[in-house]
Protein backbone atom coordinates (compact mmCIF):
# COMPACT_ATOMS: atom_id res chain seq x y z
CA UNK A 1 0.00 0.00 0.00
CA UNK A 2 2.64 2.38 0.73
CA UNK A 3 4.76 1.46 -2.38
CA UNK A 4 1.21 2.11 -4.24
CA UNK A 5 1.17 5.77 -2.41
CA UNK A 6 4.71 6.24 -3.36
CA UNK A 7 4.98 5.56 -6.79
CA UNK A 8 1.50 7.69 -7.10
CA UNK A 9 3.28 10.51 -5.40
CA UNK A 10 6.31 10.05 -8.01
CA UNK A 11 3.87 9.64 -11.02
CA UNK A 12 2.71 13.21 -9.78
CA UNK A 13 5.79 14.71 -8.96
CA UNK A 14 7.16 13.31 -12.40
CA UNK A 15 4.40 15.06 -14.20
CA UNK A 16 4.38 18.48 -11.83
CA UNK A 17 8.00 18.28 -13.51
CA UNK A 18 6.92 17.71 -17.32
CA UNK A 19 4.15 20.15 -16.89
CA UNK A 20 6.24 22.78 -15.20
CA UNK A 21 8.92 22.26 -18.64
CA UNK A 22 6.23 22.44 -21.32
CA UNK A 23 4.47 25.29 -19.46
CA UNK A 24 8.03 27.02 -19.41
CA UNK A 25 8.48 26.06 -22.93
CA UNK A 26 5.05 27.48 -24.47
CA UNK A 27 5.77 30.69 -22.38
CA UNK A 28 8.89 31.20 -23.94
CA UNK A 29 7.65 29.95 -27.71
CA UNK A 30 4.52 32.71 -26.82
CA UNK A 31 6.99 35.62 -25.82
CA UNK A 32 8.90 34.65 -28.98
CA UNK A 33 5.77 34.98 -30.81
CA UNK A 34 4.68 37.97 -29.79
CA UNK A 35 8.17 39.75 -30.08
CA UNK A 36 8.31 38.42 -33.66
CA UNK A 37 4.93 39.41 -34.33
CA UNK A 38 5.48 43.17 -32.44
CA UNK A 39 9.36 43.14 -34.77
CA UNK A 40 7.36 42.37 -37.97
CA UNK A 41 4.58 44.78 -37.31
CA UNK A 42 7.25 47.49 -36.49
CA UNK A 43 9.19 46.29 -39.42
CA UNK A 44 6.69 46.40 -41.69
CA UNK A 45 5.69 49.82 -40.78
CA UNK A 46 9.14 51.08 -41.41
CA UNK A 47 9.50 49.81 -45.31
CA UNK A 48 5.47 50.33 -46.18
CA UNK A 49 6.22 53.26 -48.55
CA UNK A 50 3.43 54.09 -50.73
CA UNK A 51 3.86 56.09 -54.00
CA UNK A 52 1.99 59.65 -53.28
CA UNK A 53 -0.19 60.43 -56.49
CA UNK A 54 0.31 63.72 -58.07
CA UNK A 55 -0.76 65.74 -60.63
CA UNK A 56 2.00 64.18 -63.47
CA UNK A 57 1.26 60.66 -61.97
CA UNK A 58 -2.90 60.60 -61.35
CA UNK A 59 -2.86 56.67 -62.06
CA UNK A 60 -0.75 55.82 -59.08
CA UNK A 61 -3.51 54.44 -56.68
CA UNK A 62 -2.49 52.28 -53.99
CA UNK A 63 -3.70 48.53 -55.63
CA UNK A 64 -4.82 45.44 -53.65
CA UNK A 65 -3.75 41.63 -54.69
CA UNK A 66 -6.36 39.77 -55.60
CA UNK A 67 -6.36 35.69 -56.47
CA UNK A 68 -7.20 36.81 -60.38
CA UNK A 69 -6.61 39.95 -61.22
CA UNK A 70 -2.63 40.41 -62.99
CA UNK A 71 -0.36 42.48 -61.55
CA UNK A 72 3.21 43.84 -62.28
CA UNK A 73 6.24 44.90 -59.50
CA UNK A 74 9.79 46.30 -60.28
CA UNK A 75 12.38 45.62 -58.34
CA UNK A 76 15.08 47.72 -57.93
CA UNK A 77 19.37 46.48 -56.74
CA UNK A 78 20.58 50.11 -55.29
CA UNK A 79 23.99 49.97 -54.87
CA UNK A 80 24.86 53.36 -52.74
CA UNK A 81 27.80 54.33 -51.35
CA UNK A 82 29.03 57.20 -49.17
CA UNK A 83 28.01 61.04 -50.70
CA UNK A 84 26.45 59.21 -53.43
CA UNK A 85 22.14 58.86 -53.91
CA UNK A 86 22.98 55.59 -55.57
CA UNK A 87 21.43 54.17 -59.15
CA UNK A 88 19.96 50.79 -59.60
CA UNK A 89 21.94 48.83 -60.87
CA UNK A 90 19.47 45.80 -60.81
CA UNK A 91 16.00 46.56 -62.57
CA UNK A 92 13.91 43.37 -62.51
CA UNK A 93 10.46 43.43 -63.87
CA UNK A 94 7.65 40.88 -62.63
CA UNK A 95 4.54 40.57 -63.87
CA UNK A 96 2.59 38.29 -61.59
CA UNK A 97 -1.18 36.59 -63.68
CA UNK A 98 -2.63 34.79 -60.56
CA UNK A 99 -5.25 33.04 -62.95
CA UNK A 100 -3.10 31.35 -65.68
CA UNK A 101 -0.60 30.65 -62.00
CA UNK A 102 2.38 31.96 -64.19
CA UNK A 103 4.76 34.57 -63.27
CA UNK A 104 7.45 36.75 -65.84
CA UNK A 105 10.75 37.94 -65.27
CA UNK A 106 12.85 40.75 -67.14
CA UNK A 107 15.71 41.76 -66.41
CA UNK A 108 16.93 45.14 -67.98
CA UNK A 109 20.58 45.80 -68.34
CA UNK A 110 21.69 49.02 -65.80
CA UNK A 111 23.17 51.02 -69.03
CA UNK A 112 20.03 50.80 -71.62
CA UNK A 113 19.75 53.82 -73.34
CA UNK A 114 16.20 55.46 -73.08
CA UNK A 115 13.94 58.42 -72.38
CA UNK A 116 14.13 58.98 -68.50
CA UNK A 117 10.60 60.34 -67.95
CA UNK A 118 9.87 63.62 -65.87
CA UNK A 119 13.79 65.04 -66.40
CA UNK A 120 13.39 65.76 -70.09
CA UNK A 121 16.96 63.40 -70.97
CA UNK A 122 18.07 60.82 -72.86
CA UNK A 123 20.10 58.90 -70.51
CA UNK A 124 21.14 55.31 -69.09
CA UNK A 125 18.32 53.65 -67.31
CA UNK A 126 19.91 53.47 -63.86
CA UNK A 127 20.26 57.06 -63.92
CA UNK A 128 16.57 57.71 -63.58
CA UNK A 129 16.53 56.34 -59.96
CA UNK A 130 19.50 58.96 -59.23
CA UNK A 131 17.88 61.98 -60.36
CA UNK A 132 13.78 61.11 -59.49
CA UNK A 133 14.03 58.20 -56.74
CA UNK A 134 11.59 55.34 -57.26
CA UNK A 135 8.29 57.55 -58.89
CA UNK A 136 11.11 58.84 -62.10
CA UNK A 137 12.48 55.09 -62.25
CA UNK A 138 8.94 53.73 -61.96
CA UNK A 139 7.95 56.16 -64.63
CA UNK A 140 10.28 55.34 -67.52
CA UNK A 141 10.65 51.61 -66.96
CA UNK A 142 6.74 52.08 -67.74
CA UNK A 143 7.66 54.11 -70.71
CA UNK A 144 9.96 52.09 -71.90
CA UNK A 145 8.40 48.56 -71.57
CA UNK A 146 4.85 50.64 -72.15
CA UNK A 147 3.14 48.25 -69.39
CA UNK A 148 1.94 49.78 -65.82
CA UNK A 149 3.59 49.03 -62.90
CA UNK A 150 1.59 48.64 -59.85
CA UNK A 151 4.56 47.90 -56.76
CA UNK A 152 7.82 48.20 -56.70
CA UNK A 153 10.53 46.93 -53.98
CA UNK A 154 13.66 48.96 -52.74
CA UNK A 155 16.60 47.02 -51.56
CA UNK A 156 19.78 48.72 -50.77
CA UNK A 157 21.99 46.33 -51.80
CA UNK A 158 25.60 47.06 -49.37
CA UNK A 159 22.98 46.85 -46.42
CA UNK A 160 20.98 44.33 -47.32
CA UNK A 161 24.18 42.14 -47.71
CA UNK A 162 24.55 42.44 -44.12
CA UNK A 163 22.09 39.74 -43.12
CA UNK A 164 24.20 37.09 -44.93
CA UNK A 165 26.36 37.77 -41.77
CA UNK A 166 23.22 37.54 -39.54
CA UNK A 167 22.90 33.97 -41.28
CA UNK A 168 26.20 33.12 -41.11
CA UNK A 169 27.04 32.87 -44.41
CA UNK A 170 25.57 31.68 -47.93
CA UNK A 171 26.29 29.21 -50.70
CA UNK A 172 25.92 29.51 -54.15
CA UNK A 173 26.83 27.41 -57.93
CA UNK A 174 29.33 29.84 -59.20
CA UNK A 175 29.24 29.45 -63.03
CA UNK A 176 32.66 31.34 -63.62
CA UNK A 177 36.16 31.48 -62.16
CA UNK A 178 36.66 35.31 -61.05
CA UNK A 179 39.17 37.37 -59.33
CA UNK A 180 38.40 40.97 -58.27
CA UNK A 181 42.08 42.48 -56.16
CA UNK A 182 41.92 40.26 -53.16
CA UNK A 183 38.81 38.37 -53.37
CA UNK A 184 38.85 35.06 -55.50
CA UNK A 185 35.82 33.36 -56.40
CA UNK A 186 36.40 29.75 -57.90
CA UNK A 187 34.21 28.08 -60.18
CA UNK A 188 31.62 25.87 -58.78
CA UNK A 189 30.15 25.76 -55.24
CA UNK A 190 31.18 28.31 -53.06
CA UNK A 191 30.27 30.07 -49.15
CA UNK A 192 30.10 33.77 -49.17
CA UNK A 193 30.49 35.61 -46.32
CA UNK A 194 28.96 39.49 -46.23
CA UNK A 195 31.69 41.08 -47.36
CA UNK A 196 32.33 38.63 -50.15
CA UNK A 197 28.92 38.49 -51.07
CA UNK A 198 29.12 42.50 -51.53
CA UNK A 199 32.00 42.41 -54.32
CA UNK A 200 30.97 39.29 -55.85
CA UNK A 201 27.34 41.64 -56.80
CA UNK A 202 29.70 44.67 -57.93
CA UNK A 203 32.22 42.91 -59.98
CA UNK A 204 31.20 43.99 -63.76
CA UNK A 205 34.54 44.45 -66.05
CA UNK A 206 36.64 41.43 -65.05
CA UNK A 207 33.34 39.63 -66.08
CA UNK A 208 33.33 39.28 -70.09
CA UNK A 209 29.43 39.61 -69.91
CA UNK A 210 29.58 43.05 -68.15
CA UNK A 211 26.51 44.08 -66.92
CA UNK A 212 24.80 40.52 -67.09
CA UNK A 213 26.87 38.59 -65.87
CA UNK A 214 26.91 41.04 -63.01
CA UNK A 215 22.66 40.54 -63.01
CA UNK A 216 22.83 36.94 -62.82
CA UNK A 217 24.94 36.59 -59.65
CA UNK A 218 23.09 39.29 -58.24
CA UNK A 219 20.06 37.05 -58.38
CA UNK A 220 21.62 34.34 -57.30
CA UNK A 221 22.82 36.07 -54.20
CA UNK A 222 19.24 37.15 -53.46
CA UNK A 223 17.78 34.00 -54.39
CA UNK A 224 20.21 32.28 -51.88
CA UNK A 225 19.48 34.40 -48.89
CA UNK A 226 15.72 34.08 -49.13
CA UNK A 227 16.12 30.07 -49.45
CA UNK A 228 18.78 30.37 -46.21
CA UNK A 229 16.65 32.60 -44.07
CA UNK A 230 13.17 30.59 -44.86
CA UNK A 231 14.63 27.20 -43.02
CA UNK A 232 13.20 26.41 -39.89
CA UNK A 233 17.01 26.88 -38.18
CA UNK A 234 16.56 30.73 -38.68
CA UNK A 235 14.00 31.04 -36.68
CA UNK A 236 15.62 32.41 -34.20
CA UNK A 237 17.36 35.23 -35.81
CA UNK A 238 14.31 36.42 -37.29
CA UNK A 239 14.47 39.26 -35.49
CA UNK A 240 17.86 40.37 -36.39
CA UNK A 241 16.81 39.67 -39.89
CA UNK A 242 13.64 41.87 -39.76
CA UNK A 243 16.15 44.61 -38.31
CA UNK A 244 18.10 44.39 -41.50
CA UNK A 245 15.07 44.31 -44.06
CA UNK A 246 14.15 47.32 -42.03
CA UNK A 247 17.09 49.32 -42.66
CA UNK A 248 17.38 48.51 -46.22
CA UNK A 249 13.91 47.60 -48.09
CA UNK A 250 11.38 49.64 -49.13
CA UNK A 251 8.03 48.59 -50.75
CA UNK A 252 4.33 49.40 -51.22
CA UNK A 253 3.50 46.08 -50.65
CA UNK A 254 1.08 45.89 -47.30
CA UNK A 255 0.94 43.00 -45.09
CA UNK A 256 -2.30 41.48 -46.36
CA UNK A 257 -0.55 41.87 -49.87
CA UNK A 258 2.58 39.69 -48.92
CA UNK A 259 -0.09 37.26 -47.48
CA UNK A 260 -1.86 36.71 -50.45
CA UNK A 261 1.63 36.88 -52.58
CA UNK A 262 2.95 33.76 -50.79
CA UNK A 263 -0.34 31.95 -51.48
CA UNK A 264 -0.16 33.01 -54.74
CA UNK A 265 3.59 32.34 -55.24
CA UNK A 266 3.24 28.24 -53.70
CA UNK A 267 1.24 27.72 -56.83
CA UNK A 268 3.19 28.72 -59.75
CA UNK A 269 6.56 27.70 -58.12
CA UNK A 270 7.16 25.90 -61.66
CA UNK A 271 5.94 28.54 -64.12
CA UNK A 272 8.52 31.19 -63.81
CA UNK A 273 9.23 32.58 -67.53
CA UNK A 274 13.03 34.26 -67.32
CA UNK A 275 13.15 37.01 -70.26
CA UNK A 276 16.13 39.10 -71.24
CA UNK A 277 17.33 40.92 -73.95
CA UNK A 278 20.21 39.48 -76.06
CA UNK A 279 19.69 41.23 -79.14
CA UNK A 280 20.82 44.83 -78.92
CA UNK A 281 24.21 45.74 -78.94
CA UNK A 282 26.78 48.49 -76.87
CA UNK A 283 27.58 51.60 -78.64
CA UNK A 284 29.74 54.70 -77.52
CA UNK A 285 28.51 58.12 -77.89
CA UNK A 286 29.78 61.10 -76.90
CA UNK A 287 32.47 59.21 -74.99
CA UNK A 288 29.51 57.25 -72.89
CA UNK A 289 28.86 53.77 -73.71
CA UNK A 290 25.16 52.40 -73.94
CA UNK A 291 23.14 49.34 -74.21
CA UNK A 292 20.76 49.73 -77.16
CA UNK A 293 18.14 47.55 -76.89
CA UNK A 294 17.18 45.78 -80.47
CA UNK A 295 13.75 47.74 -81.11
CA UNK A 296 12.00 43.86 -83.01
CA UNK A 297 13.02 42.32 -79.53
CA UNK A 298 11.85 44.88 -77.45
CA UNK A 299 8.53 44.78 -79.25
CA UNK A 300 8.17 41.20 -78.81
CA UNK A 301 8.96 41.66 -75.28
CA UNK A 302 6.27 44.35 -74.99
CA UNK A 303 3.60 42.20 -76.17
CA UNK A 304 4.28 39.00 -74.21
CA UNK A 305 4.17 41.22 -71.13
CA UNK A 306 1.15 43.42 -72.07
CA UNK A 307 -0.73 40.14 -72.98
CA UNK A 308 0.24 38.60 -69.55
CA UNK A 309 -0.75 41.61 -67.38
CA UNK A 310 -4.21 40.98 -69.25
Amino acid sequence: MEKNMKRSKEKKSKKKIWLWIIGSLLTIFLIFLGTAYYTIQKTMNKINTPLVETDDTPDKTQKTITKKEPFSVLMLGVDERKDDSGRSDTMIVITVNPEKQTMKMLSIPRDTRTEIIGHDTVDKINHAYAFGGVPMAMDTVENLLDIPLDYYVFINMEGFLQIIDTLGGVTIQNDMDLTYDSYHYPEGEISLSGDEALIFSRIRYEDPRGDFGRQIRQRQIIEAVMKKASTPSMLLKATDMLDVVGDNVRMNFTVKDLIQLQSIYKKMDNNIDQLSFEAGEGQMMNHIWYYIPDETELQQIKTELKMHLE
